[in-house]
């Protein structure tokens, strides 16, 4: 429906056009009256109209003067003007506004704006379809583009592409890069990356056009190519040409792209700034160092601009530090503190944070403490098959950033600690405490005699059913235990066997070594070098 405005300051007029044309047979709708140009002019501010019928002669402004200032606002805009015999001067200032028609109020029949308004329909819809016909050029045009600056910034990534000067040349000029100026190479990042909501396509072209718009007014020399719909490559030229700091306004275009890619698509996005270049050695080398530079980007928080930093190689200081992280996450979950899961997790993503270790590192080290935990609990019959526990791997590993790692973590220990809970419900709860019990002091000499004192009941009894419970006796569950955690300690540790023997409470290391053989069928010397090998 297209909207009509009526404007007239005689009442029966307006109430004759209102109630007497049908408006919706014909494709239209009124979308306002009004008895003065003023008001008309106002309501078009905030709404504009597709046909104007106004009166000339009117108080506050006449029809002539309505007219020209919405032409000036929709040069599309249908115009009929309503007058009397005395206003041909009137008219012919109208003509020279290219109104559509002109009524003389005393003579005009209904049949004529009838016509008119079908005169309007076919034209109002010619425009329509021809503005249709462009944006849909206009799309494919600045599809057309964007993939020709993808496949741009792909040769450049690949460093044996351009074998002739006259190539690199070419496509410099072609996209804009001018020769000799030198620019700021950056990386945006986009954090969140919602496929299962958005097709790549669709986000591919929804985040170029919000660089696009920001650029041309912020910044417009500025050029930007996208690598995926996840990572775009925005080039900044070092000479501005203008009073202001070149880095200084890259950072501040970036932050504001940032925000604009927040609000309009609900999506996170951080920036790498790198170096400035002028050769094609010079873009080559700095694109691929941001592109790879994955280690600074995985500790990189929403909404925040960062230069180009090298990545250090640091990760055995990492693994020194597993034994005490897994021992501290185990008591948690034992004892189903829900409230210490935060300052765990806080504890050592800032160590892990302030340490900046490689991010495949950091997902092996997790990854490996809920392995172990899974085997423990497994181990402490808290978890059946029934828990999913395989396909936490993949999350893990497509994980692009440490704040989301550490969301997640903390979700996945608290669910945790509920199946935890719920699943105790289904156990006595004497053999749940007899498990907590062992995993707790596990590290020292635990006796028959001691837990069935700590649990009030008789050796015998607590035997028996401990028997009938778990399908092993409690000194074999026990030693069952103390062998795994001896395994933990060869494989994470330098620790002798002679001091994890000691650390276990077992008194004689030959008894120790030949127990180790019989449940892992090696001696932990054997055990230790097969592993290391």
């Amino acid at each position: 429906m297209y909207k009509v405005m009526l404007v007239d300051d005689d009442y029966p007029v307006l109430e004759l056009l209102t109630k007497t044309i049908d408006w919706k047979s014909l494709g239209f709708e009124v979308m306002s009256t009004h008895d003065n140009g003023l008001s008309a002019l106002e309501k078009a501010a905030e709404s504009m109209p597709d046909v104007l019928i106004s009166d000339i002669g009117m108080p506050k402004m006449n029809g002539i003067e309505l007219t020209r200032k919405l032409k000036s606002m929709n040069g599309s805009l249908q115009v009929a003007l309503l007058s009397c015999h005395t206003e041909f001067n009137y008219a012919r200032e109208a003509l020279k506004l290219q109104v559509s028609d002109y009524l003389v109020k005393d003579t005009f029949e209904l049949e004529e704006l009838y016509e008119l308004l079908q005169k309007f329909k076919i034209q109002l819809d010619t425009m329509q379809n021809n503005k249709q016909k462009e944006q849909k050029l206009q799309h494919i045009l600045h599809k057309n583009i964007e993939k020709e600056k993808t496949a741009f910034i792909k040769r450049l990534i690949n460093n044996g592409y351009y074998k002739k000067e006259a190539e690199w040349e070419s496509d410099r000029k072609k996209f804009g890069l001018i020769a000799d100026k030198g620019y700021i190479v950056t990386l945006l990042s986009i954090h969140d990356h919602p496929l299962d909501l958005f097709p790549e396509e669709t986000l591919y072209f929804a985040v170029s056009n919000i660089v696009g718009e920001l650029l041309e007014r912020l910044n417009p020399l500025a050029v930007h190519f996208l690598n995926h719909s996840n990572r775009v490559f925005i080039f900044f030229p070092r000479d501005l040409g203008y009073q202001m700091n070149a880095l200084s306004n890259a950072k501040e275009t970036l932050k504001m792209i940032q925000l604009s890619i927040d609000k309009g698509l609900n999506m996170h996005s951080s920036s790498i700034i790198g170096e400035t270049s002028e050769s094609l050695f010079d873009y080559q080398n700095t694109v691929n160092r941001l592109l790879n530079n994955r280690q600074q980007l995985f500790y990189m928080l929403p909404r925040t601009v960062s230069s180009l930093k090298e990545s250090v190689k640091n990760t055995e200081e990492l693994f020194a530090k597993y034994d005490e992280a897994a021992t501290e996450m185990r008591m948690i979950v034992l004892n189903k503190k829900v409230e210490q899961i935060s300052n765990f997790i806080h504890k050592w993503t800032i160590y892990i944070m302030e340490n900046e270790f490689p991010p495949e590192v950091v997902k092996d080290w997790f990854w490996k403490l809920l392995l172990d935990l899974n085997v423990k609990l497994q181990a402490l019959q808290y978890f059946s098959g029934e828990y999913c526990f395989e396909s936490k791997h993949q999350e893990i590993f497509l994980m692009e950033y440490m704040y989301q790692l550490k969301d997640w973590l903390k979700h996945y220990f608290e669910k945790i600690i509920h199946y935890h809970e719920t699943n105790d419900q289904t156990k006595r709860k004497e053999i749940i405490e007899a498990f907590k019990f062992v995993a707790i002091n596990l590290e020292r000499k635990i006796t028959l005699d001691e837990i069935s004192s700590y649990l009030f009941l008789n050796p015998s009894y607590f035997s028996r059913l401990f028997k009938k419970e778990v399908g092993e006796t409690f000194v074999e569950y026990v030693t069952r235990m103390k062998i795994n955690r001896a395994k933990e300690l060869l494989e994470q540790t330098d620790e002798s066997v002679g001091k994890i023997c000691e650390r276990l409470g077992y008194d004689n290391q030959s008894y120790f070594i030949k127990l180790f053989k019989t449940y892992a069928g090696t001696t932990p010397i054997e055990y230790r070098s097969g592993k290391v090998s």
